[in-house]
């Protein structure tokens, strides 16, 4: 699979976790993609959210290894990694 088609494999991920992220008022955005490992950005209400890391490891993370299993790390550019 290519960087182009990775890159769209995981938007369609992101774009199955979004609207959870918004009911709560917050987003996430695709960063970066490289061949194991995924950078996003959370935003609005998912930046000072007590269970953020949760979600990152257990939403958001989980979604994008079914759509893409060769994904290793999900990173939020915050630095914290998963």
């Amino acid at each position: 699979m290519s960087t182009e088609e990775l890159k769209a494999t995981v938007e369609i991920a992101l774009q199955e976790i979004r609207p959870y992220l918004e009911a709560d008022g917050g987003n996430i955005k695709l960063v970066d993609v490289t061949e194991d490992t995924v950078r996003v950005e959370l935003e609005g209400a998912c930046l000072g959210c007590s269970v953020n890391q949760m979600t990152l490891k257990n939403g958001v993370e989980a979604t994008i290894k079914r759509h893409a299993p060769q994904i290793k790390n999900v990173i939020e550019i915050s630095g914290i990694s998963f």
